[in-house]
């Protein structure tokens, strides 16, 4: 039984950040962290379980190992990311991490921006739906490693926000302020955070 249990852990895939049992159970090896009592997939890959010895620790020793020949590049706390909006909702905009700098992604990562992580000041008056709508790019910078299944991303620096955006009426959005874009056709305004990379047209 615990044999069979070994290899069914050998062949589940992880994602990073995804918990992987507590200290008591396992003892952190290559691929993994220790976050508040629980170890953790620093990479994405497949769990390795190599049993205890007396030698050396006491609880079986999990890994995380990469099944690519090339390393797979994952958000990391303080990476510069591209996202899409997928849904917002008055707590958080829920993103996909395209990119981690310039370079794209091979495999999806979800993100959360919370509505206290959009704006480094005035936070108490920030509501999400004037800040991002569903398929905006946002440059964004990982802040946590969140949970299991997302990571926590902000855009209170200036430089991060909204890059590009698409009306209501479908048409591309250019910056006006730092609070608002306008719709290149139809000249309506619509509340973004903006990226202040985006400068608004001189008058």
């Amino acid at each position: 039984e615990e044999c069979l249990h070994i290899m069914t852990t050998m062949a589940e895939l992880v994602m990073p950040g995804q918990r992987l049992g507590s200290v008591d159970e396992y003892t952190a090896g290559k691929g993994t962290y220790v976050r508040c009592g629980r170890v953790c997939a620093s990479l994405l890959g497949r769990t390795h379980i190599e049993p205890a010895t007396e030698e050396g620790s006491k609880t079986p020793t999990i890994s995380v190992s990469s099944s690519h020949s090339r390393p797979i590049i994952v958000p990391s706390v303080g990476s510069v990311v591209t996202c899409r909006v997928s849904s917002i909702n008055p707590q958080m905009a829920k993103v996909k991490i395209l990119c981690i700098g310039k370079t794209p992604l091979a495999a999806q990562f979800n993100g959360l921006i919370r509505v206290q992580d959009i704006r480094a000041l005035e936070k108490d008056k920030v509501e999400v739906y004037k800040s991002f709508r569903p398929n905006d790019i946002v440059l964004a910078k990982v802040i946590s490693l969140g949970d299991s299944r997302s990571y926590y991303l902000s855009t209170a620096e200036d430089v991060l926000g909204v890059v590009a955006a698409r009306s209501e009426a479908g048409a591309p959005l250019i910056p006006a302020s730092w609070c608002e874009m306008v719709c290149q056709q139809t000249g309506a305004k619509e509340f973004r955070k903006v990226a202040h990379t985006l400068k608004a047209p001189e008058a």
